[in-house]
């Protein structure tokens, strides 16, 4: 039961092109922000379709295939554990961080990648 302490499983697309850079001590990262939907029926019978934004944070070698392979829009699947922080900024107020830090990544394909070619069109 140890391997389902803290795992978080998502599939979503990307919000944003995905940020690499490198720490001071020389430790690459890469963060993006990865798109859920849901849906549901309200009280009243409607189709209420709900989207929720997560902070993704991949480190190392899976920053570099993150940030060399994935671009917004695209659809990935996503493992990994929540962790919380917190700093002060400028003005000394206290912000509060909630993210994802990657153990895995699958590329999925797009919907655009998935269009075949009408296998009677002449070139």
């Amino acid at each position: 039961m140890n391997s389902l302490k803290n795992r978080v499983t998502l599939i979503g697309n990307l919000g944003q092109d995905p940020e690499t850079k490198t720490t001071e001590t020389g430790k690459k990262f890469t963060h993006f922000t990865l798109a859920t939907k849901d849906g549901y029926k309200n009280a009243d019978g409607q189709k209420v379709s709900e989207t929720t934004w997560h902070n993704i944070v991949a480190w190392n070698g899976i920053a570099e295939i993150a940030g060399k392979y994935l671009k917004k829009g695209k659809e990935v699947a996503v493992e990994g554990r929540i962790v919380y922080r917190t700093y002060e900024d400028k003005a000394g107020v206290t912000k509060y961080i909630t993210e994802i830090v990657l153990n895995d990544l699958i590329l999925l394909r797009s919907a655009k990648d998935q269009v075949k070619e009408d296998p009677e069109k002449e070139e």
